[in-house]
């Protein structure tokens, strides 16, 4: 007698929104390709459940200025490139395989280097020349300088279709208006608080910003730091967005290169910790474990930094959504 297996599969009542990143020139810009991402059915690979339409991907970090702080194990494989933040965004794009540039515009920051509006826009530009793929340009976090820097590089990168960052709780309203007016994504930050999150894209859509433009930033922790409580912050976003709560149903980015490279087990010498091992081994997986558990959380975008784990990410996205079965 044939035994009747149930249907065990879980159904969602929505999909999370598709963000889509980049313009050709046949959408008034310049890239040779766009990103998609989001658009899931289910939860992360849960192919089983319903359709993922859209592998995550991953944008390379590249600075418009040299950064001091990076150990050498990370600082190596850019050493050539970094005071040239074009050359540099090449060398993610052809040798290593990144989908997007992250452009983080530290130099801006007025604590340190404090450079100006125009000297943003001369990164921006130069970053748009050496490179094809869709671009994120990430502020500086000093929230009244990026207010200032802005308005000049959401102009110049007019008809990109870049994802700008960030907005958050506090500070929405000028990010908000310049994405709108000339035609930019943007990312929605929260602290690791899922109600704050959901109050953030409230406020953008208050202000007139769709919400199918938005990605959203519920923060980052590394491999051993907190990672895990951002996991189950995701997780329920995920969920809810999922079950049909159209303020959580947005696409999620996680920025993994910045703390998994500031924790002192992936970035000290082993002449520190000999009994770490070789941190130009230990480093590259610490950063791609955290990716990795980011992955099943729901992470649509990763921002990363070495190529290395770049590489062994990559690849393991490649398997979760069935590529080479």
């Amino acid at each position: 007698m044939a035994i009747e297996v149930p249907d065990v599969r879980e159904s969602f009542s929505q999909a999370i929104y598709t963000v889509t990143l980049g313009a050709t020139p046949q959408e008034g810009g310049t890239r040779e390709r766009t990103v998609t991402v989001g658009g899931e059915r289910a939860l992360p690979f849960h192919h089983f459940d319903g359709e993922i339409p859209h592998p995550p991907v991953v944008a390379m970090e590249v600075w418009d200025i040299p950064p001091q702080d990076w150990p050498p194990v990370v600082r190596t494989p850019f050493q050539d490139v970094l005071d040239d933040p074009g050359r540099w965004a090449a060398k993610c794009v052809e040798e290593y395989g990144a989908d997007l540039i992250c452009l983080r515009l530290v130099g801006c920051d007025p604590n340190g280097a404090n450079r100006s509006p125009e000297e943003a826009v001369q990164a921006v530009r130069r970053v748009l020349e050496a490179v094809k793929v869709p671009l994120i340009i990430w502020g500086c976090g000093a929230p009244d300088k990026d207010n200032d820097v802005f308005p000049a590089v959401a102009e110049a990168a007019q008809g990109e279709n870049c994802l700008l960052g960030t907005i958050t709780e506090d500070n929405y309203k000028t990010l908000t208006a310049l994405a709108t007016a000339y035609g930019h994504k943007v990312i929605a930050e929260s602290p690791v608080d899922i109600n704050i999150a959901k109050q953030v894209n409230i406020l953008a859509m208050d202000a007139g910003f769709p919400l199918e433009g938005l990605v959203m930033y519920p923060s980052t922790a590394a491999l051993g730091y907190g990672l895990e409580y951002v996991y189950t912050i995701m997780e329920r976003t995920r969920i809810a967005g999922l079950r049909g709560d159209k303020l959580m149903a947005m696409p999620m980015l996680v920025d993994v290169g910045r703390e998994a490279w500031g924790v002192k087990e992936a970035r000290a010498p082993k002449e520190e910790q000999p009994q770490w091992g070789d941190e130009r081994v230990r480093g590259p997986f610490w950063e791609a474990a955290t990716a990795y558990t980011y992955l099943l959380a729901g992470a649509d975008i990763l921002i990363m930094r070495h190529p290395e784990a770049v590489r062994a990410t990559k690849l393991t996205i490649g398997k979760l959504m069935g590529e080479g079965a």
